[in-house]
Formats: C-alpha cells, sequence, structure tokens
C-alpha cells in the first residue's frame, strides 16, 4: 500500500510529516521493499537532515530514447521527484536502499525516466525540469534542478564559406555560420577532406565565432575548405569553397649588356630579364614592361697602321748604297687593325769618292714633280672653298631679303588687332649697318609683307637649291601631310586625326605651332633650329584610346599626351612645349614625373618635377592650369603624378548636356566628370554636337581627392507633379578607380527624367555632385527645354580662328632686331642688377635663375618664356615698362605712339 505525496506536502508541517513517518514505518514488506519511497532512520540518524551524495544534471533527449534522473540521499526517509512544479507519481520511481559503509548511514536512491513526448508537452512554453526532494525526520532538502532538452541539428548553414583568389602572403578569411542545434554544435574545419589542427600548424585560427583565418596565404593552402558542425544529434558539412593562391610575376635581374652589334661605329647592344622571380603561377598577373632592352652603343674602330715620314738618307757608304727608313706609328696598329704594307727600309745607289761617278738626277726631278703637283692641289682645295662660302651666302641672303620680316610689328597676322587704346609700343631703330637685313620699320598694324601659315610648307625648294620665304597662306591638303607622314618608319603611331594635328616647315627664323581649343602650342624660338637648316615640324594630341600610357599603384595621368616631331631633329637651343594639366600645382602633394616615349615604344621617365637640374635637356615651368616645357629633344610627352598623402586632388570639369530636342515624355541630362584640360572638354564637345546635345549649364570644378572615395551624383527639388525620375536608387556613384586612373576618357552619368505631360517643358531641378567626405558642387537648373536653344560653341568654348601654324616673325610680338638688341644689352652682367636677373624678377621669374643662368643668353630664353605665356594676351606695354624701369638707355628702347610707327 502507498500513499500520494501530494496532501501532506501541501501541509507543509513537521508534525505531519513526523505523523506520515510513523505511519509508514508500519507498512513493511519483505519481498518488495524496493517499491518503497519511505524507510525507518534509526533513532541515532533522527535528528540529521538528509544530504545528496547525487543530483539530478541536465539530460538531452535524442531522437526518442528517454533520459534517466538518478538522486542519491543520505540519511532520508523518503524521496520524489517534482517536474515543472507536479509530483511525479510514486509508480514511476525506481528506489534502492543501501548503508554507506563508511558512515553506517542508511542511503536511498531514487530514479525516474524523463520521455520526449512529456518534455513536448510544454515544449514553447518553458524549459522542461526536473528536481528530487528528500525526507527525514528532521526536516526536507531540494536538489538542484536538472533541465531536460530535445537535442536536435538543423541542414542549412545559416552562412557558408566561399571561395576566393588571394596572392601569396596575404590574408584570407573564410566565414561559417554553423546550423542551428541543440547543444550548440562544434565547429571544425578541413581542407581536401582533411581536418586542420591550429594547434600543430599556427598558420591557421579559428576565430570564436567559428571563422577560419589564413593568416599568410601558402601555395599548400591552396585547396577544397568545408565547415563542419556537429553535436550529440548529426554532423552537418557546408558546401566546400576553393581558395586559390595565386602568384604574381617577378622580373628577375638584368643580364650584362651584350657586346655592341657594330664591329666599328655605331651599333645596338641589349640586356634581358625574365619573369621568373617569382614565376607566376595560379593565373597570377605576368611581368609588366620589356624583357629586353637596347641601347645605343659605339664600338672603338680598327685602326689600320700607317707609315711615319721617311728618315733622311744616309750618306753614301763605300757599297755605293745609301739608306733610308720609316716606322709603322703614324698611327701604329691597334684594335686588331692591320700592320703597314711595304718596306720599312729602302736603298739607292749613290756615287762617292770610294765609288765611280755615276748619272744622277732621275730622283731630283722626281721630287720637283712631287712639290708642283702639291701645290697644285692646295691651289684647287682653296678655290672650291671660296666658291662654297660665297654660293652658302648667297642662298642666305636671299631666305631674308624682305627686311620687314625683321623689323615687323609686335602684333603677329592671324590674331585679333591691337585694341585702340594700346597706344604704345616696344620699338627700336633699325640698324642701318647690319648687311644681312634691309629696310625699315612697319607699323604693327600693317599687315603687308607678314604671312601666316596654316598646315602648308612655308619654304619651297626652288631650282638652285635654295629657299624664299613666301608671304600669306598656301593651299595644302592637311590629310595628305598626315598620310605621307605616317609612311614613314618613326611616324607609324601618328594618329591620323587632322583636327588635332598642326604642322609647318620652319627655318632660323623660328615660329609656333597650335592646336585650336587645346592649350598645346609648341613655340620654336629664333635661332633654334641651325642657320641653314629647314624642318618639316608637327604637333599633335594622342588621344588615351590610341596610346596607352601605362600606370603604376597611385599614379594617374595630369596632361594630355603629346607628340612633336620628328623626333632626332638637330635643335641649337630649347623649344617650349605648352599643355595644360590637371592637378592642384601643388608639389608638397604630388611627386610629377614628365614621362618621354622612347624609340621602342617604351615610356621613360626623363624629370622629376622640383627637383629639375638645368644640365638636362628638359625643363618645366610649373602654373597653375598650365605646364611650359623646355626641351631640346622632340618627342611623345605626358605627365604623370603620384600622390603623396590623400591631400592631393585632381581638377575635374563638371558638364551637364541634355537633348536638344525632346518630342517624348522622357527627357535624358547627361553629367561628364572630365580631366579639367582644354582638350578633353573639345573632344566632348564636338561629340555632343554629332549627338545633337546643348550645353544646359556652365561647368564646374570640382577637386577630387585621393581619398579612395566615390564619386556621387543625385537630382532633387523637382516639382513631382510634373516631373519624376526614372532612376531606382536615390543617386548615381562613379567609382573612384575609374576617375584616378582615367582609364574611360568621357567619364558620364545619365539621369533620365519623365515628364507626365507632353505640354510640361519647364524645368527647375537641382543636380549635386560630391565626393563621399569630400568638396561638392551643385547645379541649380531651371530652363525651358523646347525654346532654349543655346549653342554648343557659345562663351564656354572659345573658337579659336588663329593660324594654326605661324613661321618668322609673324610668330612673335617683339621684332627679331628688337629681340637682339634687348639681349645684348641685358645678357653682360650690370653691377647694380640692372640685367637680365631685374627682367626675371619684374616678370615673376626668379624661381628659375639657375636655369636661365646656365644658358648662353638668358635674356633670350626669357623672352621666349615670355612669348610662350602670352601669345594671346601679351600686354606690350607692360613688357615696355618693365624694360623702361631696367633703365637700358643704350639699347635704344623706348615708347612711342601708334602714329609714330
Amino acid at each position: 500500500m502507498s500513499l500520494p505525496p501530494g496532501p501532506f506536502v501541501r501541509c507543509g508541517f513537521n508534525a505531519a510529516l513526523l505523523l506520515l513517518g510513523l505511519v509508514l514505518a508500519g507498512f513493511t514488506s519483505t519481498g518488495g521493499s524496493e517499491h518503497a519511497a519511505t524507510a525507518a532512520l534509526p533513532a541515532a540518524f533522527s535528528d540529521m537532515l538528509p544530504r545528496f551524495l547525487v543530483e539530478p544534471e541536465d539530460e538531452y533527449i535524442v531522437k526518442n530514447k528517454p533520459v534517466t534522473l538518478t538522486c542519491r540521499s543520505t540519511p532520508a526517509t523518503q524521496i520524489y521527484f517534482k517536474c515543472n512544479g507536479d509530483w511525479v507519481h510514486q509508480d514511476d520511481h525506481l528506489i534502492e536502499h543501501s548503508v554507506d559503509p563508511a558512515t553506517a548511514l542508511p542511503v536511498m536512491q531514487v530514479t525516474i525516466e524523463i520521455t520526449r513526448q512529456q518534455v513536448e508537452k510544454i515544449f514553447g512554453l518553458d524549459e522542461y525540469w526536473c528536481q528530487c526532494v528528500a525526507w527525514s525526520t528532521t526536516g526536507t532538502q531540494k536538489s538542484q534542478k536538472a533541465y531536460i532538452r530535445i537535442a536536435y541539428l538543423r541542414k542549412n548553414f545559416e552562412e557558408e564559406p566561399q571561395g576566393t583568389e588571394v596572392a601569396l602572403d596575404q590574408e584570407v578569411l573564410l566565414r561559417c555560420h554553423p546550423p542551428e542545434g541543440v547543444p550548440q554544435a562544434e565547429v571544425e574545419w578541413q581542407r581536401n577532406e582533411d581536418v586542420l589542427d591550429p594547434v600543430s600548424d599556427p598558420n591557421f585560427f579559428i576565430t570564436s565565432e567559428h571563422n577560419l583565418v589564413i593568416r599568410k596565404a601558402r601555395l599548400l593552402d591552396t585547396g577544397n575548405y568545408t565547415c563542419v558542425a556537429k553535436n550529440i544529434v548529426a554532423r552537418r558539412k557546408s558546401n566546400s569553397a576553393t581558395v586559390l593562391v595565386y602568384v604574381n610575376g617577378g622580373w628577375s635581374t638584368w643580364t650584362t649588356w651584350s657586346s655592341c652589334s657594330a664591329v666599328c661605329g655605331r651599333g645596338w647592344q641589349k640586356r634581358s630579364r625574365s619573369c621568373t622571380n617569382p614565376t607566376p603561377l595560379n593565373g597570377g598577373t605576368s611581368c609588366e614592361g620589356q624583357n629586353v632592352q637596347k641601347s645605343a652603343c659605339v664600338a672603338t674602330c680598327p685602326v689600320d697602321g700607317g707609315w711615319s715620314e721617311w728618315s733622311k738618307w744616309s750618306a753614301c757608304g763605300a757599297d755605293c748604297s745609301m739608306w733610308r727608313s720609316r716606322e709603322c706609328s703614324q698611327p701604329s696598329p691597334g684594335t686588331g687593325g692591320k700592320d703597314c704594307q711595304g718596306l720599312d727600309l729602302q736603298s739607292i745607289n749613290c756615287t762617292s769618292e770610294q765609288c765611280p761617278q755615276t748619272v744622277s738626277g732621275a730622283e731630283d726631278v722626281a721630287l720637283y714633280v712631287g712639290m708642283v703637283a702639291v701645290a697644285l692641289c692646295l691651289t684647287l682645295l682653296l678655290i672650291v672653298v671660296v666658291l662654297v662660302y660665297r654660293r652658302k651666302k648667297e642662298g642666305l641672303d636671299a631666305d631674308v631679303a624682305d627686311s620687314s620680316i625683321l623689323t615687323t610689328g609686335f602684333q603677329p597676322m592671324g590674331i585679333k588687332p591691337s585694341k585702340p587704346e594700346n597706344s604704345h609700343l616696344l620699338t627700336i631703330q633699325p640698324d642701318l649697318t647690319t648687311t644681312s637685313y634691309q629696310g625699315t620699320l612697319r607699323s604693327r598694324h600693317d599687315t603687308t609683307g607678314k604671312f601666316s601659315m596654316t598646315n602648308g610648307p612655308l619654304l619651297d625648294p626652288l631650282p638652285n637649291g635654295s629657299h624664299t620665304l613666301h608671304n600669306g597662306k598656301l593651299n595644302s591638303d592637311p590629310a595628305e601631310f598626315v598620310s605621307r607622314l605616317s609612311t614613314q618608319t618613326y611616324f607609324k603611331t601618328l594618329p591620323r586625326d587632322v583636327a588635332n594635328t598642326s604642322y609647318g616647315t620652319f627655318n632660323f627664323l623660328g615660329g609656333r605651332l597650335t592646336i585650336p581649343n587645346t592649350g598645346i602650342s609648341l613655340l620654336i624660338p629664333p635661332e633654334a633650329i641651325p642657320r641653314g637648316k629647314i624642318y618639316e615640324i608637327y604637333l599633335t594630341v594622342q588621344r588615351k584610346e590610341d596610346l596607352r600610357l601605362p600606370l603604376a599603384g597611385c599614379q594617374t595621368l595630369l596632361s594630355p599626351i603629346v607628340s612633336c616631331g620628328p623626333p632626332g631633329v638637330v635643335l641649337s637651343r630649347p623649344v617650349i612645349l605648352s599643355m595644360d594639366h590637371c592637378f592642384d600645382a601643388c608639389l608638397d602633394n604630388w611627386a610629377v614625373r614628365l614621362k618621354k616615349q622612347n624609340y621602342e615604344g617604351a615610356w621613360e621617365d626623363v624629370l622629376l618635377m622640383g627637383e629639375e637640374l638645368v644640365s638636362e635637356p628638359y625643363y618645366c615651368q610649373l602654373e597653375a592650369e598650365t605646364c611650359r616645357l623646355f626641351t631640346e629633344q622632340l618627342g611623345t610627352f605626358a605627365l604623370v603624378g603620384e600622390s603623396l598623402h590623400m591631400g592631393a586632388a585632381k581638377r575635374l570639369r563638371l558638364v551637364l548636356f541634355s537633348d536638344a530636342y525632346c518630342s517624348t515624355l522622357e527627357y535624358n541630362i547627361r553629367v561628364y566628370c572630365m580631366d579639367d584640360t582644354q582638350d578633353v572638354f573639345k573632344e566632348v564637345m564636338q561629340m555632343e554636337r554629332q549627338l545633337g546635345g546643348r550645353l544646359i549649364d556652365e561647368p564646374h570644378v570640382l577637386l577630387f581627392k585621393d581619398s579612395y572615395h566615390n564619386l556621387r551624383l543625385s537630382i532633387h527639388d523637382m516639382p513631382q507633379a510634373h516631373w519624376r525620375s526614372k532612376l531606382l536608387a536615390g543617386y548615381q556613384e562613379i567609382p573612384f578607380y575609374h576617375i584616378w586612373n582615367g582609364s574611360q576618357r568621357y567619364l558620364h552619368c545619365t539621369f533620365t527624367l519623365e515628364r507626365l505631360s507632353l505640354s510640361t517643358c519647364e524645368l527647375t531641378c537641382q543636380l549635386c555632385v560630391w565626393q563621399l567626405e569630400g568638396e561638392g558642387q551643385s547645379f541649380a537648373l531651371d530652363f525651358n527645354i523646347a525654346k532654349d536653344t543655346r549653342a554648343l560653341d557659345a562663351e564656354f568654348l572659345l573658337m579659336d580662328s588663329n593660324a594654326t601654324a605661324l613661321a618668322g616673325p609673324s610668330a612673335f610680338q617683339i621684332p627679331y632686331l628688337i629681340r637682339q638688341k634687348i639681349c645684348s644689352s641685358l645678357d653682360a652682367p650690370c653691377p647694380n642688377g640692372a640685367d637680365w636677373r631685374m627682367l626675371a624678377q619684374r616678370l615673376k621669374l626668379e624661381r628659375h635663375m639657375s636655369f636661365f643662368a646656365s644658358k648662353a643668353s638668358p635674356t633670350s630664353v626669357i623672352l621666349d618664356l615670355w612669348e610662350a605665356q602670352h601669345f594671346h594676351s601679351g600686354n606690350i606695354n607692360q613688357l615696355a615698362t618693365v624694360m623702361a624701369d631696367i633703365g637700358k638707355q643704350e639699347a635704344m628702347i623706348f615708347l612711342v605712339s601708334d602714329g609714330e610707327c
């Protein structure tokens, strides 16, 4: 017989417990003591509280297998389990009695089984828990709670590792979020089915979030990686992620130079290197650059031996002969040259007192004949030299027969005439003692006798080989010139874009080439071309897509790629190449290099801005938006910059275009983000003219910093009742590297707007362009899409109507003779400083003093730079004032009015 535990537990009184113990003590069974939950205690232990020897532990139910909870206590009269607040029925308890041999105390142990169904009844409401309660005659004790949970592990990973390709020695992170499970799953990683052990291989590290980190990728780390999650229920494996460790190729060291290809004179030598340090693997990039370098060399020619003069004849000997000798020493044979051919000792018969007298005189006759022949040769040579000199002098006089070319006014042909208020100009009285130039000074407004040239030869060859200067323009086909030039070997890469090419024929008087609306020009100063030489020179701007300039790291192109040539022409002094640039002109923020393409097509660094050497053939004058390059060698040039810190900025020109005519509901606005150089702006304007576009606002300039942040564009404040944007996102972005590396020449974004009615023509909105965490620009648009027909070539694109090629004095503002007088007056050092140094200071060019001083005529170089800077906007009066302030009265420099000219 048994009693349910509920009633006497609920009363909570010790008296009731004691009474229950006495009652239960009377019910004893000899055959089934294991079914009784109570026992009588000896009197010696009746005053002790029960103590738990074993308490129930947390358990997990795996699938449908029940779990067993055990509770053991001493001394105890009865033990019952309570689960989730309810007493477990007595029949569900399994009771065992024993005696502790160490203390002789009675020990009672009770076990119960918990099934999955019991736990699922309250699943989701609360956790299932059980606790045992032990009684003695003194009181009760409760055990700890044991929680019973149903174990599981879901199939799908919350995040699986993704394959990747990494360079050698880079860090790799493979993420893994295991499936949900109870108990929480443990994670291990496998590579190609082999378990990874971070203890044995410290290159691997497993984070607390179960992600795998490969500290430094090695070639052996290439493989398939799997994340494995497991608990007491199941084991799950993620999809494999392939990690490919690649190796970028690296150049080996250069081999030594080979021997010169020529046995004698000019030749070539080469050296090579291989892409094996290291060799590219697993798709790594190959080495950039040339694997072979060539260099010009000059081989020492073999020197053949040459005889010296014969010695004097010896005295007539007793054998009736006399001797003379010579040596192979003029020069001595060297470098594998041949020895002298012939005898080094010669003898002839002679007569003396010891010999019979013989008739002599034949040798004397030969000697006299030789002397006469030498005299005749010298006379003929002198005559030839005189004739050649006189012919050259006559040809040179014919070239400059019109002296007005040398003394014409400052304003060249082909540009706007001077304004009426400029009533002064710098002039000089003609030097009538000069025989090379004849004539008088002309007024600057008298264009008779001046000439301008547009893409045509200026100096036509005459039948007798001399040249004459033609005034005016010659009809010539520009396309024919470019086509003819491109057939020559070193012009194979010359672009056949006539609109961006200028050319002309020049002699020692110099001239100027200009590509309209690009800011690119080439000034050829007087005397830059040696006298007697005539060159046909071209100037062109290369398109980025036609000529790729390799850029490395954070380098960016800062100027157009400009070619002038032909390369290899001999120049007596530097020419000045002017071109725009698009950076902030602060050399503290940049390392700017001038690059030049060599004959083999490779690009070489020839100059670092700010560290120019006056001994080098290149020198740069850097202005806010323009670079003036002094060069003694023609070729293909470009400015490449590398930012030194994040403060470095490029200038971007932001230009807005739209459709000139719109007959549909859709209306497009195109925003161009281009380098702030005139050549790119010209190309975009020409392209939009072909597309039928129109300019809808003035261009803005944005400083784009090297901060790795993208350029963001958005449109706002449109009248929602009439317009809406078809852009899905709130903005558009142009990636940083697309702008910085300049790979796309016409970078732009298009905003497609839709008007709700065809009758809507007024558009007002705000278009914003800004760099994230940087500077921005805003366009406030308010125009009529049907009536506004602003021309593309309005004031935003100043159309340059000047001749593209000017030769001789028409290309310069300072007349030739006046220039000569100024140079002769200021080149000589003056104790009070009134020389070329004061001229440089007044013109704010003192930073280049060392460069000017290295030239034979510093004043001439200063005037060349002034001409390059002020061809379109030069103020002659200002220059005249500077000259007057210097106070060189002996140079005959003074101000006169236009009427006095």
